[in-house]
């Protein structure tokens, strides 16, 4: 009877192979998402520590193997994450010590080396990526030498279109060349949910950015022959030159084409085609892209990382069909394995191509992980394989947490191949693989939706209809004429007359009311909410179980930001570089202050910063103030307009309006005033003589647009004031000072990006600001903002913060004696704001 009262022994069990895996797995992410995001990198002997601790850790999860539960897990996982946190910040630190030398931005250096990539066009000439060799001083010193100098191995140069006498200037992948240049480190503009160049460039490598020095001061470029080296991008670059070099539709094919088709649209078809090709996004004109975009098709028309996962998944299918329709075949190699290893083969033959960048590295590395299991034969959990595959990539490249297309590209994958893993085989005949592609179809733009709404804060109501007919026009008969026109060019005709009907079909879709949804940009916890909504809907769950994800969805899709309260305004400042644009908010109202500059066809401070930055904090204008004619205030006034024509324009006039919109602006004239919301608006300049120019008047200096600049005055229901100044200069300052103007304010945008014309001692005495802020660009060729002003400002008790060192500035009337910078808010430390 003792015997069965006896206590049963406590059995403890090891931890599970898998448990002890998965464990080392998530560590792995998490030390790196922990690292990239340090403010700041430690001190290499931190690191070392850090790495030190992560082994003690380590053998105490040996020694607690055979203990159960979360114990063992929990030492496992630490482990895992402060080695990959130890072993990351080691490698950025050994980045970052090839930096560029502060002492040489600025500086003409001889630099001779080799184009490590395929140039591409810009507004202004080429870009380039340059492989330093060796570099000196372009100036020798008193005995005659060139001084050696230390340059980052990998730089990116600019060059204009022509150079002197009109010659333009030819450069080829694997050249060697010999330049004069003038570098900087990368810097990009900084703004709330904005594209980070900065980290962009710390990604590929690139430690400074400049352009080629082409004067006669100068010693000119000098070709110092071919190599070797890089021949895949001079691959691409001859692939290219190839596919845009027809200009015009063959006589043969326009003869059959109905109707005609003008040189512009068959040139912009080609750049589709080279896109597809070689993964040259910018041959697309940027009106296609606003098209693409629209309908949600832009991810088929680059070869990005959803694009490579679409065209492996799709080859492997037609691969695999393929091959059971040989029974010899199968006895060598079953058909499931050889689709899996031929897809992966195939998208890394596309990958290279399209230049192995690192959105096709991180795809191509995710396809092999997964398809390295299945051909193992270890049949994981399809979130398991997930986890793989996520750990594998983000050791590779750690950064990659950071952008958008690493998020895009991997749920892709992961739904893709999870429902490839699930469903039923898809039924015989024509219907059933349509069915199988609409099921495919819905089950990625379902999962994806979500996530681009926290990306990039909107959605395309006609993707899923635009995408049904993109993917299988795209995959089945765009890009295979796109790809075999390098093995018989004249196909790249038929590739370029296949994309037109696609382009009328989706800038019909583009016309339908509210085609795009645009949301305000909802806090991180509802966007990722969102996502796992998203996902929920689209699992293999009955549908009472998955509608459960639907409440997931509703805080980021009815997320409305904070505005001020009544009787107070809002400031922000965004990141333009060498210009002004400034956005007031009211309770109810919303004023836009200048546009910012524009930098050449298609690209535009509105179009590229303050149109997203508008729809991210749900902004409808009221009024668009203009406060006078330069281009670095109206250069993106155009494609502010168009997206929201409702605002009242007041001010000089965008050249690139319609006629009937230029004349419905009013002008700007001293002594307007008017309330919104208990919040006091007055304009202080120009004065009504000076206001307007008359035409055929030869214009003097006092009719300069700067001296006929807007200046605003705006002022809360408890005294706080913001004064945006425009580019006047002394002369309009001493007439604003002698008229006696109340120009006191707490805020205030110094007038002329902070010009040494401008900025009197007398006009700061009495704005007397507690913050002055200074919107021009990094390291800019005006020298904005000059050093006299800037100590003119200082002699006041004034320390003027400048829009390359802030980024984005944020000011709001409730609490005046705050400004609040985007680079302070989310410093990284691979800023270059935060380096010089």
């Amino acid at each position: 009877m003792s015997a069965t009262l006896r206590p049963l022994p406590l059995r403890i069990r090891p931890l599970r192979p898998w448990s002890v895996f998965q464990a080392v797995l998530m560590g792995i992410v998490a030390g790196a998402a922990w690292q990239v995001m340090q403010p700041a990198l430690w001190q290499a002997q931190a690191y070392g520590a850090l790495l030190l601790v992560s082994v003690v850790l380590a053998g105490a999860a040996w020694r607690a193997r055979r203990q159960r539960g979360w114990l063992g897990w929990m030492l496992c996982a630490l482990a895992a994450g402060g080695a990959m946190a130890a072993g990351c910040g080691a490698r950025a630190l050994a980045f970052q010590a090839q930096a560029l030398d502060a002492a040489l931005q600025g500086r003409d250096l001889r630099v001779t080396g080799i184009v490590a990539a395929m140039p591409e066009p810009a507004p202004w000439g080429l870009r380039f990526r340059f492989a330093v060799e060796h570099a000196q001083h372009a100036i020798a010193d008193a005995g005659g030498a060139r001084a050696p100098v230390r340059l980052p191995p990998l730089i990116e140069l600019s060059v204009p279109a022509l150079q002197r006498g009109g010659t333009p200037l030819l450069l080829a992948a694997g050249e060697r060349w010999s330049l004069t240049v003038r570098l900087k480190a990368p810097h990009g503009l900084r703004n709330p949910q904005a594209f980070d160049q900065e980290l962009w460039l710390w990604e590929q490598g690139v430690q400074a950015t400049g352009y080629v020095r082409l004067g006669t001061a100068h010693a000119a470029p000098q070709p110092l022959g071919q190599t070797w080296r890089h021949p895949v991008a001079l691959l691409r670059q001859r692939l290219r030159d190839a596919i845009v070099a027809g200009q015009a539709m063959p006589a043969g094919l326009r003869a059959a084409w109905p109707g005609t088709v003008a040189p512009e649209t068959w040139q912009r078809a080609r750049g589709v085609v080279a896109a597809l090709v070689i993964g040259d996004q910018g041959a697309i004109a940027p009106r296609d892209w606003e098209l693409f975009r629209a309908t949600g098709v832009a991810h088929l028309m680059s070869i990005s990382g959803l694009h490579i996962t679409l065209f492996a998944w799709l080859a492997a299918a037609l691969l695999g069909r393929a091959w059971r329709r040989s029974a010899r075949l199968c006895l060598w190699l079953p058909a499931p394995c050889a689709a899996l290893a031929g897809g992966v083969l195939l998208a890394l033959g596309y990958a290279l191509l399209s230049g192995w960048g690192l959105p096709a590295q991180r795809t191509v590395a995710m396809l092999a992980v997964v398809a390295a299991l299945r051909l193992s034969g270890v049949r994981w959990p399809w979130h398991q394989v997930w986890l793989l595959a996520l750990a594998a990539v983000v050791l590779a490249d750690p950064w990659a947490l950071w952008q958008a297309g690493f998020w895009l590209s991997f749920v892709a994958v992961g739904v893709l191949f999870a429902a490839s893993a699930r469903d039923p085989p898809a039924a015989a005949g024509l219907g059933g693989h349509a069915l199988a592609l609409l099921r495919t179809q819905a089950v990625v733009t379902l999962a994806l939706t979500p996530l681009g709404l926290l990306l990039f804060g909107q959605i395309s109501l006609v993707g899923m209809l635009a995408n049904l007919l993109a993917i299988p026009w795209v995959t089945l008969v765009v890009t295979p004429l796109a790809l075999a026109g390098m093995c018989w060019a004249p196909l790249w005709h038929l590739a370029t007359a296949s994309v037109m009907p696609l382009n009328a079909a989706l800038a019909g879709l583009a016309q339908a009311p509210a085609a795009q949804l645009f949301l305000p940009a909802a806090p991180l916890w509802a966007g990722l909410a969102a996502v796992a909504g998203g996902v929920w809907l689209v699992l293999r769950l009955p549908w009472s179980l998955r509608l459960l994800g639907l409440p997931l969805l509703l805080p980021a899709l009815w997320w409305q930001p904070a505005r001020p309260a009544h009787g107070g305004f809002t400031l922000l400042a965004p990141d333009v570089g060498q210009g002004n644009a400034v956005l007031v908010r009211t309770r109810s109202h919303s004023l836009l202050y200048d546009t910012g500059p524009r930098h050449g066809p298609g690209s535009d401070a509105g179009q590229r910063v303050l149109l997203p930055l508008l729809r991210a904090a749900g902004v409808r204008l009221d009024m668009l103030m203009l406060s006078h004619g330069d281009n670095d205030h109206v250069g993106g006034a155009a494609a502010v307009q168009r997206a929201q024509p409702q605002a009242a324009l007041r001010g000089a006039v965008s050249p690139e309006w319609p006629l009937a919109v230029q004349r419905s602006a009013a002008p700007c004239v001293a002594g307007q005033r008017w309330a919104w919301d208990g919040v006091a608006f007055e304009v202080l300049h120009p004065l009504p003589a000076t206001a307007a120019v008359p035409q055929g008047r030869r214009r003097k200096a006092k009719d300069a647009p700067n001296a006929r600049s807007c200046v605003l005055r705006i002022q809360a229901a408890n005294g706080a004031t913001a004064l945006l100044a425009g580019d006047i200069e002394r002369a309009q300052e001493a007439a604003l000072l002698a008229g006696g103007a109340d120009l006191r304010a707490d805020w205030l945008l110094v007038p002329h990006h902070g010009s040494k014309t401008s900025s009197s001692a007398e006009w700061i005495a009495a704005v007397a600001p507690r913050h002055a802020l200074v919107q021009a660009g990094y390291r800019n060729r005006y020298g904005h903002p000059a050093a006299p002003v800037m100590q003119r400002y200082a002699a006041h008790g004034v320390r003027p913060v400048t829009s390359a060192a802030c980024g984005a500035a944020r000011w709001s009337s409730a609490q005046p004696q705050r400004l609040e910078c985007e680079r302070e808010r989310a410093p990284r430390y691979w800023q270059a704001g935060r380096r010089d």
